[in-house]
C-alpha cells in the first residue's frame, strides 16, 4: 500500500526516505486534492488482470511499455537517474505501475512543499499534467514499471521554471478550485459544530 509524507530539507542521499521528525504523513485524500490518483493492482498477473484492462479501456491508455531501472539494465544509468530527479513537468498525465521493486515520486503541494510518495509492487499512480515532480530509486536501487499513455507517447520533460505552459496554468486552476471547495466544506463543518443543540438534532431529519 502506498505511503506518502512531507520531506525534510536535508542534503542526504536522494534515495533515503527523507522523513521529517516527527513524521508528517500525507493521506490519499490529500494526494487526490493535488490531482494525484492512486490505484492498487495485482502485479503478479498484470498480463491478464481484468482490472488493469478495464482501467486502460476507461482511461484510453492505448500505449504501454515496461522499463527496468537498474545499473545493469538501463543504458546511461547514472545520467538517467540525474535526469529523473530534476524537478520538471509534462504536458500530459504520467502513469506508472510498479511491477517489481520500489522507488519514490516527489510532488509539490499547493504551498510548494515536497511530498514523497513511496511506490512498491502493485502500486499504480497517475500524476496530472502540469504538476512539478521528480522520481528517484530508493535504497533498493531497482524498479520495474509499466508506462501507460494515451495515444503515441511524448516523453518531453520541461524543467522548472515552466509556468507559462497551458498545462501548468490549467493545473494551477485545478488547485485553486480544490482549495475553494475545501474551504467551503470546512466552513460548513464549523457552522454545524457551532449551531445550537436543538438545531443539530434536526440536521439529519
Amino acid at each position: 500500500m502506498v505511503e506518502a509524507w512531507y520531506m525534510d530539507e536535508s542534503q542526504e542521499d536522494q534515495r533515503a526516505p527523507h522523513r521529517q521528525r516527527p513524521n508528517r504523513a500525507v493521506s490519499l485524500e490529500q494526494l487526490r486534492r493535488l490531482g494525484v490518483v492512486y490505484r492498487r493492482l495485482d502485479a503478479d498477473n498484470y498480463e491478464t488482470d481484468p482490472c488493469l484492462k478495464e482501467i486502460r479501456r476507461a482511461e484510453n491508455y492505448s500505449w504501454m511499455d515496461i522499463v527496468t531501472i537498474h545499473k545493469d539494465k538501463l543504458p546511461n544509468y547514472e545520467e538517467k537517474i540525474k535526469t529523473f530527479y530534476e524537478e520538471h513537468l509534462h504536458l500530459d498525465d504520467e502513469i506508472r505501475y510498479i511491477l517489481e521493486g520500489s522507488g519514490y515520486f516527489d510532488v509539490r503541494d499547493k504551498d510548494d512543499k515536497w511530498i514523497r510518495i513511496s511506490m512498491e509492487k502493485g502500486d499504480m499512480i497517475t500524476l496530472p499534467a502540469g504538476i512539478y515532480h521528480r522520481f528517484t530509486l530508493d535504497e533498493n536501487n531497482y524498479v520495474k514499471a509499466m508506462r501507460l499513455f494515451v495515444g503515441e507517447p511524448v516523453w518531453t520533460a520541461y524543467n522548472r521554471p515552466a509556468d507559462d505552459f497551458p498545462a501548468r496554468k490549467q493545473y494551477m486552476k485545478f488547485l485553486a478550485e480544490e482549495a475553494h471547495n475545501e474551504a467551503k466544506v470546512n466552513e460548513l463543518i464549523q457552522l454545524v459544530q457551532s449551531a445550537p443543540a436543538d438545531m443539530k438534532d434536526g440536521v439529519g431529519g
